[in-house]
């Protein structure tokens, strides 16, 4: 994947919210009719990834389902977008940028041998993201 095939996608999901042209249901969605999409589609995301996993389900059946997934989160940056709040490029490199710091063992001088000190590190980690989010009240 390159990141031209998720530009293409916000781009799909910004010439269908387009004033002229643009599809009318799309633009007509606020992230509040939105978000019982995105709840379904994670939904059937876990369905499908348990059905594959028990072997009732192929994978491509999952690909789809996380497809439909990633379109709805598209869709609710798109929105989100507009209002000036951020973009697609904000999400993403705060996403990479939160699981490098809660993989310190991995990007950083930290030492991690099992799952458990993982967990451990990446617990501790949230709590300090959290603590600097809500300095507690004096």
């Amino acid at each position: 994947m390159s990141t031209a095939d998720l530009d293409r996608l916000c781009d799909i999901m910004e010439r269908l919210r387009a004033p002229e042209g643009g599809c009318p249901w799309d633009r007509e969605q606020t992230l509040a009719t939105l978000f019982p999409y995105l709840r379904e589609e994670l939904e059937e995301a876990a369905s499908a990834a348990e059905r594959v996993a028990s072997g009732e389900l192929q994978p491509s059946d999952l690909r789809e389902e996380l497809g439909d997934l990633l379109f709805n989160v598209v869709f609710t940056v798109q929105l989100c977008r507009e209002k000036g709040w951020f973009s697609m490029e904000d999400v993403v490199t705060g996403a990479a940028e939160k699981i490098m710091r809660r993989h310190p063992h991995i990007f950083g001088d930290e030492e991690a041998e099992t799952s458990e000190d993982v967990e451990r590190i990446w617990q501790r980690v949230k709590n300090e993201e959290r603590a600097a989010k809500d300095p507690p009240a004096a």
